[in-house]
């Protein structure tokens, strides 16, 4: 196919393909040999259209590449392509034959080692920070004393262990532990659905509103902390109306969610330690103040209230026996109410299936079609009325256009007159002004110019005994 054809002959053998046929073959050939492929570059133009699909190029110093991500893949990457990044893309080529170019289905795309990924934290930490979520006014102050604790962590691990045994040693506080991953893809979508939980909780409800929130994990590698940088987790934690103290890897690890939490512990037992105060520290202290005696009596009115207002409620018992009495008595109208819609159901299946006979049908397709015949002859004849109409008026309108026009009027004895500048002359003044007139006649037009003789008046003309008189 790649030989020359210098021979006509020889080209007339030659296998004849359609445009459709040769871009299938490409298309066979690319993918045949392209099925798998990892490709790095940098990201260049980022589209994301209403149909969910990502549309970006893939460049170096010396080329350019068409890549797509479809909109089930996008929702899965861990890496969300931005412009400027460094990657490695994994996927296929293929051709998109419609602009007879080749492109790359990417399949998963990850930065190109720690570089990019801290250049990709740094671009994403000023985009947040000039949305003003890492604001200092935004920062919510953290309860002295929280009655309720919620930790988001791995439920298995050391972190939780330290946590729960700082918090005994230092004031033993009610904890609720929501257990979630810290690495992987499935870290950052479930902490941050975590922090949404437990902002959600109403206050009073059946399970206790924490007052305290903290995110919690040990030590790791940039990877391995990455689900603390994602957007969603910032967003969650800089959103909680629960105060949020983040205590994520050790002291020297800065993730995202440093900045947009309440307040940052360097490792989560110094989290522990900022919930909660020194409960002998602080019960020294309650020793000292007045207030103690009154805080206690208030408190025993408030048990005696609670009481009272226990005697009030009814029995759970009392109302699951009425309710499961009306679920007995339904039960029991259940059967018959089934077997009278069945009933009913099979009536109107019969009465139904008794129009659909085939004489009916036949009976009403013969009415249909003879009224579709009327109809449609009705149809011819008003058109054929409408257009000899329209054509008469045409004819009528024509023949009007022709009456009115001043070619009419020269042929019943009138001339039109202009000047040089071929505007018609109505006036004997502006004749007058004109260097050469041009008369048109019926059947042509005759120039004069400045040695004409002199116009005469239409009254001078009229002592002569002329018709209408001459102009000249």
């Amino acid at each position: 196919m790649s030989k020359l054809i210098d021979d006509p002959a020889e080209g007339q053998n030659a296998p004849e393909f359609s445009v459709s046929e040769i871009s299938g073959v490409v298309k066979r050939m690319i993918e045949g040999e392209f099925s798998h492929v990892r490709i790095r570059g940098e990201i260049g133009r980022v589209s994301r259209p209403a149909s969910g699909h990502i549309y970006l190029d893939l460049k170096d110093d010396r080329a350019v590449l068409n890549g797509v991500i479809w909109k089930g893949v996008a929702s899965r990457l861990r890496t969300k392509p931005e412009e400027g990044m460094e990657v490695v893309a994994t996927g296929r080529l293929t051709t998109f034959p419609g602009q007879s170019r080749y492109q790359m289905i990417i399949e998963n795309i990850a930065p190109a080692g720690v570089g990019a990924l801290m250049a990709m934290l740094e671009k994403r930490k000023l985009a947040l920070a000039a949305e003003g979520l890492f604001d200092a006014s935004r920062k919510k102050p953290i309860p002295y004393l929280p009655e309720v604790i919620g930790v988001i962590t791995s439920p298995s691990g050391a972190v939780i262990r330290d946590i729960l045994h700082r918090l005994r040693d230092r004031f033993p506080r009610k904890v609720l532990i929501w257990g979630v991953p810290v690495q992987g893809e499935q870290c950052a979508p479930l902490v941050a659905a975590a922090i949404e939980g437990f902002n959600a909780l109403a206050k009073g409800g059946a399970i206790p509103r924490p007052d305290l929130l903290i995110v919690a994990r040990g030590g790791g590698s940039v990877e391995d902390l990455w689900g603390f940088n994602e957007e969603i987790v910032v967003r969650a934690a800089a959103s909680s109306t629960i105060p949020l103290i983040s205590a994520v890897g050790h002291e020297t690890d800065t993730t995202l969610i440093d900045h947009a939490s309440d307040q940052r512990a360097p490792t989560p037992t110094a989290a522990a330690e900022l919930a909660v105060p020194v409960r002998s520290e602080l019960l020294a202290h309650l020793a000292k103040l007045e207030g103690v005696r009154a805080v206690s009596l208030n408190l025993q009115n408030r048990r005696q209230r609670l009481r009272d207002l226990a005697r009030a409620l009814p029995k759970p018992a009392d109302i699951v026996t009425a309710q499961s009495q009306r679920l007995d008595h339904l039960s029991a109208r259940l059967p018959g109410g089934l077997r009278a819609a069945t009933q009913i159901k099979r009536v109107k299946l019969t009465e139904a299936s008794a129009g659909l006979r085939l004489q009916s049908i036949r009976r009403a397709i013969s009415e249909k079609s003879a009224y579709l015949e009327r109809v449609a002859s009705a149809f011819s004849t008003a058109a054929r009325t409408g257009v000899e109409r329209r054509r008469s008026r045409l004819d009528g309108l024509e023949r009007l256009r022709l009456t009115l026009g001043y070619k009419q009027t020269l042929r019943r004895g009138y001339a039109v007159i202009r000047d040089d500048n071929q505007s018609v002359i109505t006036k004997l003044a502006a004749a007058k002004k004109a260097k050469s007139l041009e008369i048109e006649f019926q059947d042509g037009r005759f120039a004069i110019g400045r040695n004409a003789p002199v116009a005469r008046k239409p009254s001078a003309a009229k002592k002569t005994g002329g018709d209408q008189g001459s102009l000249f």
